[in-house]
């Protein structure tokens, strides 16, 4: 995915703003990192940066979600 599909996606599933001075520096973190890697693709005329997330990054992100969840569950949150 791009970025600004990025931003809006986040947008929509959080319900929160984001600013692309934000995003842009956060994931060119998470792939110094090895969460992500990136390439250009020409789509319509147009080049734009993809992104993928690495085997790293959905092994942190599925051990993230499973400490949310019992925190959560731990709570009167519901």
């Amino acid at each position: 995915m791009w970025g600004y599909r990025i931003k809006k996606r986040v947008e929509s599933l959080f319900g929160v703003t984001l600013r692309h001075g934000a995003l842009y520096p956060l994931l060119n973190t998470l792939e110094e990192e090895g969460f992500l890697t990136s390439e250009k693709q020409k789509q319509g005329g147009r080049t734009r940066k993809v992104y993928t997330m690495t085997r790293k990054g959905k092994q942190y992100i599925g051990a993230y979600a499973g400490i949310l969840k019992e925190q959560i569950v731990g709570s009167d949150i519901e």
